[in-house]
């Protein structure tokens, strides 16, 4: 059976992600074309001849994102089967679908949202070129740090359900999390590159596209999992109640 639900997962991944790839090609690309102009512009005030284009913009934006997007659903669609087969039947009555949701936000949450409200995406033109490697090791740490912080707010959820029931044992776990986030938001660096003359809208509408991007995939994974999901396993699945 997990060998079942990873299929599907990398499937309803890659489903995700070619949504996720019509969404940022309407609504991100023309956000970095008008970055990457800014940042011309400014190279050739300052006299800077400009960088070789080693990949065309028109590949970039098309094939190429294509095929980034592919991978990263794929990749994280078999995490989320195999994250599924573990929870499922494990953390409540959920069906397939209810559950597949609930991950998929817990998802989005830990792996998006947790980070970007420290370390926002950042269109061309932003962003040092000696700074890559700290600015890249201080996102990822606040991926992982952020799943854990996810994983001891369900552990500490579940061991309290009892004592609390579930409601109270939900609030106490959401407090763990928003309190050990909090830590690990002050613990880090602040990495803030941002010319002072590149437009505010452009930065804005830049990171809009980036989040809505993510909330495709995530939501997409998660809604086509779930079908595939509760197809494979079938009526006699835990319900919620």
């Amino acid at each position: 059976m997990a060998g079942r639900l990873l299929l599907r997962g990398m499937l309803a991944g890659i489903a995700a992600a070619a949504l996720a790839f019509l969404f940022a090609r309407v609504f991100g690309e023309p956000q970095v074309n008008l970055a990457i102009a800014f940042e011309s512009a400014m190279d050739a005030a300052a006299g800077e001849p400009p960088e070789p284009e080693l990949v065309s913009r028109g590949v970039q934006a098309s094939l190429g994102l294509l095929t980034a997007a592919v991978m990263y659903g794929a990749a994280y669609g078999g995490l989320f089967a195999l994250v599924f087969s573990l929870a499922y039947g494990r953390i409540g009555r959920f069906s397939p679908r209810m559950l597949s949701m609930l991950l998929a936000g817990a998802g989005f949450l830990a792996v998006v949202v947790v980070p970007d409200l420290k370390y926002p995406a950042n269109p061309p033109a932003v962003g040092q070129p000696e700074t890559i490697g700290l600015r890249t090791t201080a996102y990822f740490e606040m991926v992982v740090f952020s799943l854990c912080a996810l994983t001891l707010a369900v552990l500490s959820g579940r061991a309290l359900a009892v004592r609390l029931g579930n409601w109270g044992a939900t609030l106490c776990g959401g407090a763990v999390f928003v309190v050990l986030v909090a830590l690990l938001q002050w613990a880090l660096p602040d990495i803030n590159e941002v010319p002072d003359n590149f437009p505010a809208t452009l930065l804005w509408r830049f990171r809009e596209a980036a989040l809505g991007m993510q909330i495709v995939l995530w939501g997409g994974l998660g809604l086509v999992f779930g079908m595939m999901a509760d197809r494979l396993m079938g009526r006699g699945a835990p319900r919620y109640g």
